[in-house]
């Protein structure tokens, strides 16, 4: 996913209100639109490397969108909103090989209870596949777990639903796979924050117990593009102690 012009670069003064963040840009303070839902756990440093994009929308309350911050040496996607179309671009570039050879690809599809499935995967030679993508840009410095991705950064009742419609997606002969999409490049593998939200380890547990698929891939970011790079290992049994 390339940005479609060039990021302007500033320094966070603070993040409230969960979707509002001031920035300084140049010596002026412009508030800009964090589309993150998400505790955000690290990456809300006043005076951190932070990156905007320019918010081209008339009908847009804020001219400006929070995209990238620098943690170490390292950028992190902070937008929500981009990991979907990121996977979209993956998966039809053959990049994703789990869900490879399949005929078409629809986005935001209607399903279960009043919900959307993020992509559906159909061919007439297999079942359908519901793709369900999660963002992830949790790193925390634990013991004994190294350098691991984690989700959720926060309770998520909406994620722990989603794996029960996916569960019954599966119980009705079709294939569900939840799609861990990290948005930072500093981590080797994956892992269940337990201890934020023992409710969705507990429904993700069933979940892959009924069928369900869980994957996981980083991103290779720049401030001209984020891309898949490549798969990261799940260990889906560590605890945290």
């Amino acid at each position: 996913m390339k940005f479609p012009e060039p990021l302007v670069e500033g320094r966070l003064i603070h993040r409230y209100k969960r979707f509002l963040s001031d920035i300084d840009l140049n010596g002026e303070t412009v508030v800009a639109h964090c589309a993150n839902p998400g505790a955000m756990t690290g990456l809300n440093t006043p005076g951190s490397e932070v990156w905007l994009s320019a918010n081209r929308n008339p009908k847009a309350k804020l001219d400006w969108r929070w995209e990238l911050i620098r943690v170490g040496e390292h950028l992190v996607g902070i937008n929500t909103a981009h990991p979907n179309s990121i996977v979209a671009e993956a998966i039809e570039a053959g990049q994703i090989e789990e869900l490879n050879g399949y005929a078409t690809l629809r986005r935001e599809v209607k399903y279960g209870e009043n919900s959307r499935i993020d992509i559906l995967l159909e061919d007439d030679a297999r079942p359908q596949c519901y793709v369900e993508i999660k963002n992830v840009h949790l790193k925390r410095d634990l013991p004994g777990h190294g350098d691991a991705a984690e989700f959720p950064d926060s309770v998520t009742k909406r994620g722990t639903k989603h794996l029960v419609e996916m569960s019954n997606m599966v119980r009705e002969g079709a294939r569900a796979v939840m799609v861990y999409l990290v948005q930072r490049g500093d981590c080797d593998h994956f892992r269940v924050a337990e201890d934020i939200d023992p409710a969705y380890a507990s429904a993700l547990k069933e979940a892959r117990a009924c069928g369900l698929e869980a994957i996981c891939y980083e991103c290779a970011l720049s401030v001209q593009e984020i891309t898949v790079a490549g798969k990261l290992p799940l260990r889906l049994d560590e605890v945290t102690v």
